[in-house]
């Protein structure tokens, strides 16, 4: 550029540039550990609840420009590009984690396993950290592979680079955000003062047509159709960002609870008549064993599918063993010998964790368990990093159950039963961060090949945000646990009409509402139940579902104890298994989940999905992208930030919760200020 140019452009308040833009600098660093835990939180938040994951990339990049740019000043796109690769990373943990470990809380509520909970907290990390370090050594030979040879489309990555390249754009979406995440956590910690979780326009319909509450009256909306809605704005959020790919969730919800229900009340004996008018029971009996059978099935059929990609990444490590030898290579990748080295380290320590894991674990055992957990990571990541290529599905939550599954059926041979849970957990949750790394790393290799990003920094990123966020969600999952197990019982009864209280699965997915509320929603309650009651608290419950590790945990509980469900796993596994090679990518793993989940959360999960398609229909696709998608991500980051305070102060300040329930908030918080100052 001349002088009379760059005078011309100065002349006009436009900014100069002159050399190289900065990409992987500090602040890139620090934004993404930043954003990359508040990311990480609360995607691990609304994985607990829903049960799925979804990606950070995206809200990394739209708070990356408004902090970078709207705070900081700083235009760089490649600079943004390093952030968002550093937050996701983070993030990547999210899923890993809560997929996986609070399996071992749920666990411990059954006879004889309560001390699978006591697992060593440190060696835990460091197994996620490794395998999150072996999963990337895995993944980043075959960038080349995919994104420049086979053009995978990488959907996610696609949009993340859409974003990068927007820097104005990606300050409106920024204060949209933020907008909605002050709304989102407002309206959830009103909510949650006033107890309530669930509103039940069932028992509305039936109080408009029926308000004097005639018992005789027969009810316009049976209890069987379960029309409880979850009051989450949150849940909303992740229905409209998954728009019609989330159809399926809501379709495996709705086949059970509207079609299945009414059936088996016409044409099943009397004990499943009077099941059918209990749907938390029904859950417990037959949906929830059956939606597990599902996810496995799933899981296989999509291994199968995959199967052949085993050949293609063979072919990929060859040709970047073979391209590690040009010294252009040098500067475009991490060379291979680094990433083999890697991959050796990151064995041999996974022995060591798992041999330190239970104290009668052999070295041979613990060697036969790493080494076939390493190989697995190899095979799961690559099938991962090519289905998300081609259609921004992920099977993580099958992938480790299979695995899991096998290391159980190792460790069984030669240890107790808890010893032979936490090994395999330690191994498997090794196994789960690998291959949540490996699709995240792939995405942002695309995103990174759109903007012009140097892939080797990327790589480097991606390992410098990677150890972060184990530590983060780990944490995240101790507090949120002992949060839910602090909080009290608040009996039905006396709710409102037209809200329900927090349904329960004590006894094996029975119902315990009180018989006042149940005849308010025109139910029958079985003459056993009694009218108080005190939940099932932490993982595992109604509040906290984290129905992945619950489906993880009942796998476990019943290879270990020789109980398994077999006809209804067998019966769920074979649809899962149709559903997952019907060509459509993910639609086993999400019926399975609508099978699986509380109807009153696929309700409201729905009512996002509806949202995001007359969106797409009446105000066009962009506006969707510009404004809906930036509030739905601030509805799930508020409510989640808020329910983690909620969960620290039932930790750290219980006497605020007594202090609400008598009255004495104010006093509280005036004493806690005069002890301060």
């Amino acid at each position: 550029m001349s002088d009379d140019n760059v005078n011309q452009l100065l002349r006009k308040g436009e900014l100069i540039r002159l050399g190289a833009y900065p990409e992987f600098t500090w602040p890139a660093v620090l934004v993404g550990w930043f954003l990359g835990a508040i990311i990480a939180v609360s995607i691990s938040y609304a994985a607990l609840k829903l049960g799925f994951s979804i990606e950070g990339s995206e809200l990394a990049a739209i708070l990356g420009w408004g902090i970078l740019r709207g705070l900081m000043g700083r235009t760089s796109i490649v600079e943004n590009n390093i952030n968002q690769t550093i937050a996701s990373a983070v993030n990547g943990a999210s899923s890993g984690i809560m997929f996986s470990i609070p399996a071992l809380f749920i666990l411990s509520n059954k006879p004889g396993l309560e001390s699978v909970a006591d697992f060593n907290v440190p060696l835990m990390i460091f197994a996620c950290i490794t395998g999150a370090f072996i999963g990337l050594a895995f993944v980043i030979p075959l960038r080349k592979q995919m994104i420049d040879f086979q053009r995978l489309p990488y959907p996610g990555g696609i949009a993340v680079a859409t974003i990068l390249k927007s820097p104005g754009a990606g300050i409106r979406k920024s204060i949209y955000l933020f907008g909605a995440a002050i709304v989102s956590g407002a309206v959830y910690l009103v909510l949650s003062l006033n107890h309530v979780e669930d509103i039940n326009v069932g028992a509305l319909i039936n109080s408009a047509f029926n308000p004097t509450g005639d018992e005789l009256v027969a009810p316009v909306i049976p209890g069987r159709y379960s029309l409880i809605f979850f009051a989450s704005l949150m849940t909303i959020g992740v229905g409209f960002l998954s728009g019609k790919g989330g159809f399926w969730f809501g379709a495996g919800g709705f086949i059970c609870y509207w079609f299945l229900s009414p059936m088996l009340s016409l044409i099943g004996t009397d004990e499943v008549k009077n099941l059918v008018e209990s749907p938390l029971a029904l859950r417990g009996a037959i949906y929830k064993p059956t939606g597990i059978g599902m996810l496995i099935g799933a899981a296989m059929g999509g291994i199968i599918m995959a199967f052949p990609l085993i050949r293609s990444a063979i072919t990929s490590m060859s040709k970047a063993g073979k391209d590690d030898k040009d010294e252009s290579a040098h500067q475009d990748e991490l060379p291979i010998w680094l990433l083999a080295i890697a991959i050796v380290l990151g064995a041999a320590l996974l022995i060591f964790l798992a041999q330190q894991s239970a104290v009668d674990m052999s070295w041979g055992m613990a060697a036969a368990m790493a080494l076939l957990g390493t190989l697995w990571i190899w095979i799961a990541g690559v099938i991962v990093a090519e289905c998300v290529g081609r259609t921004n599905w992920s099977p993580l939550s099958g992938m480790t159950l299979i695995a899991v599954t096998i290391l159980i059926v190792i460790a069984n041979t030669g240890l107790d039963k808890p010893q032979t849970i936490i090994s395999s957990m330690v191994v498997g949750a090794a196994i789960c961060l690998a291959i949540s790394q490996a699709s995240d790393m792939m995405l942002d290799l695309k995103s990174g090949y759109l903007v012009g990003g140097v892939p080797r920094r990327q790589q480097m990123a991606q390992f410098v945000g990677a150890w972060l966020g184990p530590c983060i969600v780990i944490g995240l999952m101790f507090l949120l646990h002992w949060g839910a197990q602090s909080g009290q019982a608040v009996q039905t009864a006396s709710a409102p009409p037209a809200v329900n209280q927090p349904a329960t699965e004590a006894n094996g997915g029975q119902v315990t509402p009180s018989q006042d509320s149940v005849a308010a929603k025109g139910q029958t309650a079985p003459p056993s139940e009694p009218v108080n009651y005190v939940p099932k608290t932490g993982f595992g419950s109604e509040r906290l579902p984290a129905p992945q590790a619950d489906a993880l945990a009942s796998v476990i509980e019943g290879i270990v104890d020789g109980n398994v469900p077999t006809y209804r796993y067998v019966a769920g596994g074979g649809l899962g298994f149709l559903l997952a090679i019907s060509g459509l990518g993910g639609i086993g793993v999400m019926v399975a989940l609508g099978f699986y989940m509380p109807f009153n959360i696929v309700l409201t999960y729905t009512i996002g999905c509806i949202l995001r398609i007359v969106s797409d229909k009446t105000a066009g696709r962009r506006f969707s992208e510009q404004v809906g998608i930036p509030i739905a991500a601030g509805l799930i980051v508020g409510e989640a930030l808020v329910g983690v305070a909620i969960a620290m102060q039932k930790v750290f300040w219980p006497s605020l919760e007594t202090a609400q329930e008598t009255g004495q908030l104010w006093e509280v918080f005036r004493q806690t200020v005069l002890q301060i100052f």
